[in-house]
């Protein structure tokens, strides 16, 4: 039987955090060795990740909170934050080994006992291939932000622990600490546009953007193909962790009864429901033909 989505969020935060805990024991013992600055870059980025990971853990954990009395549209967005809050360890991390790939140019000195380096970082790739892996599966199931944005850290740990690879290996077959350097820059670089990427998402979700104009033409068309609806209008769209939020208003003959306009509407939500069944829907009905105000971009 199928995981159900709470439990593969779960799942995944818990997976995150375990290879976190893996890779920045070997990557510590492979700085100390090897005293590589790409090594130490990625180490940066496996510590941050195992911090992020830790927010993910705790905000899924608040995300799936039931609605309450103060809460009545849920605890979704605690996912946004912690998705932003991760943007900004991407970043910070990212400018950080700026700084220290600076002070590696300025004062350059020669990687040691690269092999150990290199293994390490081989382990790395096969263990973040296996989450990043199992964190997509998750995120196309439940659609949850904080567990993508916590893909993206690891994406970016994948990049990094390739680099760091390929410039450990160079690094020594050439006697070249600039490479080392260099690669180590190019990561520092990768860190910061994906911490945009993250930042973005979330963003998107705070602000209550708009389900996406696929999404919102589906629904368009399903409530326009019951015979009995002759237009809407005023349709209002967002998302808060694994709900969807859609508001729309139908337009039907004047003529019908109360009773067979409440039967119409309850109709049309169904169908809609039946399309988007983890989404709140609020359906209004209006009699056609009347003026009434009305937004302009909806």
């Amino acid at each position: 039987m199928a995981m159900e989505p709470q439990r593969l969020m779960r799942a995944a935060t818990i997976a995150s955090m375990s290879v976190a805990v893996v890779l920045i024991g070997a990557k510590t013992a492979a700085w100390l060795i090897t005293e590589s600055v790409s090594m130490l870059s990625s180490l940066v980025d496996s510590s941050l990740d195992f911090l992020a990971s830790l927010i993910t853990f705790l905000a899924v954990r608040q995300a799936l909170t039931p609605a309450d009395a103060d809460h009545r549209f849920g605890h979704g967005k605690a996912e946004a934050l912690a998705g932003l809050t991760q943007a900004g360890f991407i970043a910070a991390s990212g400018g950080g080994l700026l700084l220290t790939v600076g002070d590696r140019l300025l004062h350059p000195h020669e990687v040691r006992d690269e092999a150990v380096g290199v293994a390490v970082s081989l382990l790395a790739i096969a263990l973040t291939l296996a989450l990043v892996a199992f964190q997509n599966y998750v995120v196309k199931r439940t659609g949850s932000i904080a567990i993508g944005a916590d893909k993206a850290h690891y994406k970016t740990d994948l990049v990094s622990n390739v680099a760091v690879g390929i410039a450990l290996f160079l690094a020594g077959r050439f006697n070249q600490p600039l490479i080392d350097a260099g690669m180590a820059a190019l990561v520092a670089f990768y860190l910061m546009h994906g911490a945009w990427g993250v930042g973005r998402g979330s963003l998107d979700v705070l602000m209550d953007r708009e389900l996406p104009d696929a999404d919102r033409l589906r629904i368009v068309d399903i409530a326009k193909r019951h015979p009995e609806v002759q237009d809407i209008h005023d349709l209002r769209t967002r998302s808060s962790g694994l709900t969807k939020f859609i508001q729309v208003h139908i337009e039907l003959d004047p003529a019908l009864t109360l009773t067979r306009a409440h039967e119409i509407g309850d109709q049309v939500e169904a169908d809609i429901q039946a399309a988007f069944p983890d989404a709140e829907i609020i359906l209004h009905v209006d009699p056609f033909g009347v003026e009434e105000r009305r937004v302009g971009f909806a």
